[in-house]
């Protein structure tokens, strides 16, 4: 019982580097913020001893922690649970939907799949509510072998955590792979072996006999310092071999030889000690009462545990715990299958069928010793449960197994393209092509080859958004035609996204062939749901064009809009976001209607942090800062990209980058705007996304007209307007307009004029009339200037549109101080210039700087108002504190603790010389 002890105190000789910065960690911790640390480095290196150590020191501490165990990955929440099981005492305190969640995450109840999203909320939630008693210490072993939805849950909260007292240690094991991406750029620790020195004194204290020297540096040297390679091989060596004569075979992996030591020291245990530590080692959850009942059912005496014990290879109490993560994992994977079955075997018979069938269901699927329908039918059915608490990855993993069981090779296909299926929405793309791979070599039906074909063509749109996405996704929809109709539209819908963001760079079939098979192919079902009327609005757009199918595509955003309203069924608002992202700028600013793109814009978010939807929430935060952007708000959308960003990062995704580009080429500083554009070029024509390249010309174009430099706005325009992308197409025009204007090409002008003037008069808005107007007047002369200035001003005046008002105003003015009217012009640029000022569109602000000088009017300096002052999460908090919400409500729309909330506030009344919230709303008025 000593030996683990005493090892890890040897195993932290030369770890002072290590020691001092967990301490770093606890002293954070203790001071009242939260702090976070990844260590890193190869098995046996030292990171169990260190987190131990971090867990010794962690006085006045609630400790709680789990480690990654590799037979366990495919239970969804599990490593959660067990980290969490301490604190569910608290889990009536959190608000009603992240409660619900966690609880069938948890299968502490029934209910539908949770979002990951509400889960990591309500870990946050439990962490911070814990740490309100005292510090929390959380220690994650063996990070990589966590499942996936564990992984991400923990990485979000880390991500989140600020003001809760919470200290979160994690430690993966080097190579980790994609099996601990999540936790990319957070603080790391790299766990590198001893040096010399510290690796002899390791090695003496695990010999007790005399070791040849040339012997000892040849382990030293070939264990690269590894502390538990030098404490375990010894213990495998018999003593002629030390003395002299021994051989280690060089490049042989450092786990490998660790698992070996601890092997032999297994083989050496009594035959029932051997049993009970292999079925310890089946059974993932360390349950002690589960455990003694299947070594009953094995006839394993209770005094098998003491030479186990006494070997220093496991504890058991309550719960049952190795004492290195390498011990378990040596001992399952090198005992023959025969023996791994029968241990799960005994495990399932233990379990209670009725309190936990998918325990129970999954040790029998690990006893089976071939092809089973009785284990996997338990196992599908078992599915269905596992979605509702872990999603889709969980009811995959479990889908996989049970066509792997099936006899009949019939069924064998159906559950292996549900598999896939749920795979795929797991975003499992390997896995996924594995399980088609299987289905296609069964028998299939019709149906079953046309679905297999959709779910390759959708993996592979999930895989790149470009390259041969639009074709497999278009054959899918054919193939499907004759056998589901209803499918086969779904599909040509996604087969229609996925030829507009492939654009310029897709092949065959480009948008017009998709649309047009579309309209050829199956007709709606009466009555027509959202999915058929978006199809055949955006087909008719694409094949009618703009003026003949702009009633049909209002009437889809209209639809759009009531579904939005009404509160979509979870049927409907898949397609829903479908909506958005068909077009990332969608319906509404293709019809140049901002008052449907407010509206869209804010209640997508709001309708996504609602529903804790995992994939969409960061989509819908682009799409609504791209309209803040529009409207002059660029702070608030600077913080709807950061928290964007901050989700997709959180939970493994790409951060989507499109209105970066766009508030960046508004901003003006040329140099990281063009940084930015390059790097997204980059990016996405490696991956065949074409779309974006129309919208990376635009934002050049956008920021060389702001910066007065027309040639070169005028050249990235031209190549933005080449290939006509939904959404930002008319914005592109009005780049090329004003930049062939001011560069002397009024033809080129004109004939971009013209096919504006196509898009403005049949959308008839107010936003498409007044920039119709003001493009007008760049290219007239007298009366007709003067008045389209004023008929734009006008129209844009009632609009959300800000940027595009000031933008009017400031080429006014420019015209005005050419027909020599000084006095006019500066009743135009004044408001311009504080506008964009406000705004911080610098290169816009600076052109109207330099117009107002030239009137003899000096441009006067924005005063700063408080909200500078603040950060812009705390901007945020702030206003939110002014419009009443609560300290939980904040923090559940920002995905932050209410602790969290709480100190940003303390920030805010001290920067604003306020003392409570009643104060906020007389220091912060609606436009900061």
């Amino acid at each position: 019982m000593g030996r683990p002890a005493l090892a890890s105190r040897v195993l932290l000789r030369g770890r002072g580097r290590e020691a001092a910065a967990l301490e770093r960690v606890l002293s954070t911790a203790r001071a009242g913020g939260s702090a976070v640390l990844v260590m890193r480095g190869e098995a046996g290196i030292g990171k169990t001893a260190l987190l131990k150590h971090a867990a010794d020191r962690a006085t006045g501490f609630r400790t709680v922690g789990v480690a990654g165990v590799e037979s366990e990955m495919e239970l969804a929440f599990s490593g959660l649970h067990q980290l969490c099981a301490p604190m569910l005492g608290r889990l009536p305190q959190l608000p009603g939907p992240q409660r619900d969640a966690l609880s069938v995450a948890f299968g502490l109840r029934e209910g539908e799949a949770p979002d990951r999203f509400l889960v990591g909320l309500a870990v946050l939630g439990l962490l911070a509510d814990a740490a309100r008693d005292r510090p929390l210490a959380c220690l994650v072993d063996d990070v990589q072998w966590l499942d996936d939805g564990s992984r991400q849950v923990l990485a979000f909260v880390a991500r989140r955590l600020m003001a809760e007292s919470v200290a979160l240690v994690f430690a993966v094991r080097e190579p980790a792979g994609e099996d601990a991406r999540e936790l990319a750029g957070l603080p790391e620790l790299i766990v590198e072996g001893l040096g010399d020195p510290d690796a002899r004194a390791v090695l003496a204290s695990a010999v007790r006999v005399p070791i040849d020297p040339l012997v000892r540096d040849r382990i030293v040297a070939e264990a690269h310092g590894n502390p538990m390679v030098l404490l375990t091989l010894p213990r495998a060596l018999a003593p002629a071999e030390l003395a002299g004569g021994f051989w280690l075979p060089g490049g042989r992996p450092v786990a490998d030889c660790v698992e070996t030591a601890f092997h032999q020291q297994f083989r050496q245990l009594p035959q029932a000690s051997r049993r009970l530590l292999l079925t310890a080692a089946a059974e993932p959850t360390g349950d002690a009462d589960l455990l003694w009942r299947a070594a009953g059912l094995q006839e394993v005496p209770v005094d098998a545990a003491a030479p186990a014990e006494a070997a220093g290879l496991v504890e058991f109490g309550t719960r049952v715990r190795f004492h290195h993560p390498l011990v378990r994992s040596a001992i399952y994977r090198r005992t023959p299958a025969p023996d791994r079955r029968a241990a799960h075997r005994a495990l399932a018979d233990a379990t209670d069928p009725g309190l936990d069938p998918d325990r129970r269901a999954w040790h029998r699927a690990h006893a089976a010793t071939g092809p089973d329908e009785g284990v996997a039918a338990d196992l599908e059915r078992s599915a269905e449960r596992a979605r509702g608490r872990g999603g889709a990855a969980a009811a995959a993993a479990f889908l996989r197994r049970a066509a792997e069981l099936t006899p009949d090779p019939v069924r064998r296909v159906t559950r292996a393209l549900a598999a896939a299926q749920a795979q795929i929405d797991a975003g499992g793309p390997e896995q996924a092509d594995n399980l088609l791979a299987a289905a296609e070599a069964g028998p299939l039906d019709d149906m079953q080859r046309a679905r297999l074909e959709r779910l390759r063509a959708r993996l592979a749109f999930s895989r790149m958004r470009g390259g041969d996405a639009p074709r497999l996704l278009l054959d899918a929809a054919q193939r499907l035609a004759p056998l589901d109709a209803v499918l086969a539209r779904e599909t040509l819908l996604e087969a229609l996204g996925a030829a507009i963001f492939t654009g310029r760079l897709g092949e065959w079939p480009g948008q017009r062939e998709v649309a047009e098979a579309a309209r050829a192919g199956p007709p709606p079902p009466r009555p027509p749901r959202m999915v058929d009327i978006l199809l055949d609005g955006m087909a008719g757009r694409i094949i009618d064009g703009y003026a003949p199918g702009v009633d049909a595509l209002r009437h889809a955003l209209r639809v759009v809009r009531q579904e939005q309203r009404a509160g979509a069924t979870d049927a409907d608002r898949r397609w829903l976001w479908l909506a958005f992202r068909v077009t990332p700028e969608p319906l509404a600013t293709e019809l140049w209607d901002d008052d449907a793109w407010h509206e869209l814009a804010t209640g997508a978010v709001s309708v996504a942090r609602e529903a804790g939807a995992l994939g969409v929430l960061p989509m819908a935060l682009t799409y609504q800062a791209c309209f803040q952007v529009h409207a002059g708000e660029f702070d608030a959308a600077a913080a709807r990209i950061d928290e964007a960003t901050a989700i997709s990062e959180a939970m493994g995704g790409a951060p989507m980058m499109y209105t970066s580009l766009v508030l960046g080429a508004w901003r003006g500083q040329e140099h990281d705007a063009l940084h930015l554009i390059g790097t997204t070029v980059e990016e996405v024509t490696a991956r065949g996304e074409g779309r974006v390249l129309s919208l990376a010309e635009y934002a050049t174009a956008l920021l060389y007209n702001g910066l007065g430099r027309y040639d070169a706005a005028l050249a990235a325009a031209t190549r933005a307007c080449r290939y006509e992308d939904l959404g930002f197409f008319g914005w592109a025009l009005i780049e090329l307009i004003e930049a062939a204007a001011r560069s002397g090409q009024p033809q080129a002008a004109a004939a971009a004029l013209d096919v504006l003037t196509e898009r403005t008069r049949a959308s008839g808005t107010e936003w498409a009339l007044g920039t119709e107007a003001c493009s007008r007047a760049l290219l007239s002369d007298g009366r007709d200037a003067d008045a389209g200035y004023q008929e734009a001003i006008e129209r844009l005046g009632r609009c959300r549109i800000a940027v595009h008002l000031a933008r009017v105003r400031l080429l006014y003015g420019e015209w005005l101080r050419r027909q020599g009217r000084r006095q006019d012009s500066r009743a135009q640029l004044r408001p311009a210039y504080e506008a964009f000022d406000r705004f911080g569109a610098g290169g816009f602000a600076e052109r109207a700087r330099r117009e107002l000088l030239a009137t003899g009017e000096a441009a006067r300096k924005r005063t700063v108002g408080v909200v500078a002052e603040l950060t812009g999460q705390e901007a945020q908090i702030a206003r939110l504190a002014r419009d009443g919400h609560t300290n939980s409500e904040i923090a559940a729309q920002l995905f932050i603790s209410p602790r969290t909330v709480e100190w940003h506030l303390g920030n805010v009344f001290a920067k604003l010389g306020v003392s409570s919230r009643r104060h906020l709303r007389s220091v912060l008025s609606a436009p900061d």
